[in-house]
């Protein structure tokens, strides 16, 4: 069976394209896109003329891709990705767990705003919803899992909630990943009418069967600097979370750790805009869920049983 992935684009998509095919070793896919580019006559050179000026619009931009996959393909060389010391995962995702270990086809809907879309990522082919999407399906080889993006830069939960109906839940997805609150905390907005808005989210989405799991703001300059509503959002987040007995990934303490106990400086991990995650803040993220996916399938293949309806991420 062919994969699948749905993909919205954080960057131009020949730069995406190209850093695919970086990534894949495909020098032919280069070359391709090298010749497939408008050309035009090149300027007579003379001996005072830099040659690397000559270089066209295509060889630059090739060259910037290069560099940028080989920047995103090393991130784990420079800091190794480790599940953090301080937090114990344990849970399940059954549907989606029981679907693949069976071999039927999966379909992940990454649900949320800018850092679901895949900001701050050198191509769209490092947004965390594509790195998940390649780890699965390296374990999975033969397995068609169809990865939907519709992460939607500036939004929040009410936002999002208008759009679930469309962006969601139309798509019949196995699990969501709905990520949400930083953009609430970052501007000012009402935090507690979010736990209404999970409330009613998740209620529609377990309506459909779909395993979920919601992820938590961002730990960065931007939300340190109201931390007041940043604890609050993450503690609503995790309350609601529970109550609706769905999963939560603790984006915020996962990046706090990285940060305070293994004295990551946060240009690691954060880009410069004091907010999004770079390529190994997404790389690392989408591993940890990742991994959790997996394990969750090595369970039920094993025959352990798998509750229904419980997901937690939580500090030991």
């Amino acid at each position: 069976m062919t994969a699948r992935c749905f993909v919205f684009d954080a960057g131009p998509l020949a730069a995406a394209a190209v850093a695919l095919s970086v990534l894949a070793g495909s020098a032919s896919a280069l070359a391709q896109g090298a010749a497939a580019a408008p050309a035009s006559p090149a300027p007579e050179m003379s001996a005072s003329v830099d040659p690397g000026a000559q270089k066209g619009t295509a060889g630059r931009a090739i060259d910037r891709v290069r560099e940028a996959a080989k920047t995103a393909g090393d991130v784990f060389s420079r800091v190794p990705c480790s599940t953090p010391k301080s937090m114990k995962f344990e849970g399940s995702l059954p549907r989606i767990a029981k679907k693949l270990a069976a071999g039927e086809p999966v379909t992940i809907v990454a649900f949320g705003s800018s850092s679901t879309a895949g900001y701050g990522a050198s191509s769209s082919a490092f947004s965390y919803p594509n790195r998940l999407a390649d780890q699965l399906r390296r374990k999975y080889p033969d397995a068609d899992i169809s990865i939907l993006n519709q992460g939607v830069g500036g939004e929040d939960g009410p936002q999002m909630i208008a759009r679930l109906q469309k962006s969601v839940i139309d798509n019949n997805p196995d699990l969501v990943i709905w990520q949400l609150g930083t953009n609430t905390v970052v501007k000012g907005g009402n935090i507690e009418e979010t736990a209404g808005i999970i409330e009613d989210g998740v209620k529609r989405l377990k309506e459909t069967g779909a395993d979920v799991v919601l992820v938590d703001p961002q730990y960065a300059p931007a939300t340190m600097a109201k931390e007041a509503d940043a604890n609050k959002m993450v503690a609503l987040i995790k309350k609601a979370g529970h109550a609706a007995k769905v999963g939560v990934f603790p984006r915020f303490k996962v990046m706090q750790e990285w940060h305070k106990d293994r004295a990551l400086p946060m240009d690691q991990f954060v880009i410069s805009d004091g907010l999004h995650m770079n390529d190994w803040g997404y790389a690392c993220f989408a591993q940890l869920l990742g991994d959790t996916i997996i394990k969750t399938v090595g369970q039920v293949k094993a025959g352990v049983e798998v509750p229904s309806n419980v997901l937690t991420f939580r500090p030991m």
